[in-house]
Order: structure tokens, then C-alpha cells, then sequence
């Protein structure tokens, strides 16, 4: 795995420029063929790295998370926070790539001191997946590239007192645009997050109609996004967006409408129920479902006698 440590380095690498501040970087990536060959590359950096690309020419090219797998469209946006790692395979043994587009290098020391410093960490698409790319607008990627714009701009004038200041207001501005446009996306994909929130509804239902609440317990937000294919951090804003709710109270949702059921129709007793309800203590059953009734499961069972 390469392992960039600063913003030079990176960009040594991928034959740019020199950086005009050593730390923070805009470039423009104008349109380039290029050949690459069969190889599999994992690489991380140490700072902050936004692209907005376009990349055509092959259908055999994908970016990996992980383990999982994205094809590059054209006018996609991703956020790659440090130490994230990635990696690139090619499936053929020759490939022509044509790439363009804008990308934003921030390393975490031109941060410091700044509110930003602290609020950066508060933007969730740095927890997404590369293959939970945002999805721009031309009018959307306008707005962002004439940011950067201003951002080259500042990067390669004299730099006085004023600098980082005014960077750090444009990269405020940025980044919550990029959140703005994240949420757009969550409400039009209308037809994609509406097929995520029903493979939700049918993985829970198997999931809790079989012996695994007993033998693994309840599910996490985690194991859910991971049985999804996306982050946590996604799969929680995406049901926020549309459901108003976060994956985990879907999940307890889901919990007390079984624990209604066999409250309403078994005669397990509640400590039984709990225990087939994945829970090592009934108190801790108890607890949860009067917070989501307003009634403790005995006077949830007696209301029906």
C-alpha cells in the first residue's frame, strides 16, 4: 500500500505541480488518456482529498472500498478523509482511461486553530464509502468548482494575514454545499433509496423471524449496512432524510412490533420473550419497550385480557 504523507509527495506521484501552499492544493485535472495496465493498488493519504471527476473510456475500471466496488461516472463527487484506504483494480490488461476534472487537498495542519478544525469532523460524507459518491447537478458542480476556483486562486496569490482566513471561510462554504447537495440526492433518488429502505424492510423481518436474535442478538447498525453494501453513516442519514428516523430506531422499531406480537398472541412468559428477543436481561427489555409505549410489557399483555 502507498502511503502519502503530505501533499507534495502526492502530488509527485501523480506528476502535478508542484503545490503552490504545501498545505492545501486545488487542482485542475484537464483531460487525459492514458494506458494503464492489469494491477491492483491500495493506497491512503494523510489529508483531506475531494474529487469531482469524470472518467470514461472503460466500463473495466473500478474504485474499491474495501471490499466493495464502484464504477466511475461522469460528474461524480468523493470525500476521502485521512488514513481512509483505497484501492483501484483494473479487470483487463490494458486499459485506455480518459479523467478530468477538479481535486482538493487539505492536510489537518492548515487546520489548526480554526473552528473548522473542529467542525470538519461533524460532515458525515467523510464515513461514506467511495461507492456512496455524490451525484452532481451541472448547475450543482458549477457552484462548487467556482469555490475551488477562488480557493486556486487564493492558494497562488501572496500570501499575507489574510489568507488562510478567507481558504478556511471557502472551504466552510464547500463543504456545506456538499451536505446540502448530499441531502437533494437522498430526497431525488427517489427510485434507488426507496429500493434501499425496502431490501431494510425485508432484511429485518428475516432477521428477526429467525433464530438470530437468539444466537447472534439484535442487529447492528453495522451488520445492517454492511448486509445493504453501504457505510453506517449513510444508511443513518439516508433513513433520516426519508424516514426521519435512524437506522437504530428502525431496528428497535422493528423489535417492539415483534415483541407486541408475541406479547398479544403467545403465552411465553416476558422474561421468554425477552430472552427470544435477543436480550440477556429482561430488565434492559423492559427499559426499551416502555420508552417506545409508554407501557411495561406485562400492561401491554393485559390490556388484551
Amino acid at each position: 500500500m502507498k502511503h502519502f504523507k503530505t501533499i507534495s509527495e502526492f502530488l509527485q506521484h501523480a506528476r502535478l505541480p508542484a503545490p503552490q501552499h504545501p498545505l492545501v492544493s486545488v487542482y485542475k485535472l484537464e483531460p487525459v488518456r492514458r494506458v494503464q495496465s492489469r494491477e491492483s493498488m491500495t493506497w491512503a493519504y494523510d489529508f483531506y482529498c475531494v474529487a469531482i471527476k469524470r472518467v470514461s473510456g472503460s466500463q473495466n475500471v473500478k474504485v474499491k472500498y474495501g471490499q466493495k466496488q464502484y464504477d466511475y461516472d461522469s460528474g461524480i463527487m468523493s470525500f476521502v478523509s485521512p488514513n481512509q484506504v483505497l484501492g483501484v483494480t483494473v479487470d483487463n490488461t490494458v486499459e485506455i482511461i480518459e479523467q478530468s476534472g477538479w481535486i482538493l487537498l487539505v492536510h489537518p495542519d492548515f487546520l489548526w486553530n480554526t473552528p473548522l478544525a473542529k467542525t470538519i469532523k461533524q460532515y458525515d460524507f467523510w464515513g461514506y464509502s467511495v461507492n456512496e459518491a455524490l451525484f452532481l447537478s451541472e448547475k450543482e458542480e458549477e457552484i462548487l468548482i467556482s469555490i475551488l476556483r477562488n480557493i486556486e486562486h487564493e492558494c497562488q496569490s501572496n500570501i499575507d494575514k489574510f489568507s488562510k482566513q478567507i481558504i478556511i471561510a471557502q472551504l466552510e462554504s464547500f463543504f456545506s454545499y456538499s451536505e446540502r447537495f448530499y441531502h437533494r440526492q437522498f430526497l431525488t433518488r427517489e427510485k434507488a433509496n426507496h429500493q434501499i429502505l425496502d431490501r431494510l424492510e425485508t432484511l429485518l423481518i428475516d432477521y428477526f423471524n429467525s433464530d438470530d436474535l437468539v444466537n447472534k442478538g439484535l442487529p447492528t447498525v453495522q451488520y445492517i449496512a454492511r448486509q445493504l453494501h453501504l457505510s453506517p453513516k449513510y444508511l443513518s442519514d439516508l433513513l433520516r432524510v426519508l424516514t426521519e428516523k435512524t437506522a437504530q430506531q428502525h431496528i428497535h422499531d422493528k423489535l417492539i412490533e415483534k415483541a407486541k406480537e408475541k406479547l398479544s398472541i403467545t403465552n411465553l412468559s416476558i422474561s421468554e420473550i425477552a430472552y427470544e428477543l435477543g436480550f440477556k436481561h429482561l430488565q434492559s427489555f423492559s427499559k426499551l419497550f416502555k420508552i417506545k409505549t409508554n407501557q411495561s410489557p406485562l400492561d401491554f399483555r393485559q390490556s388484551f385480557n
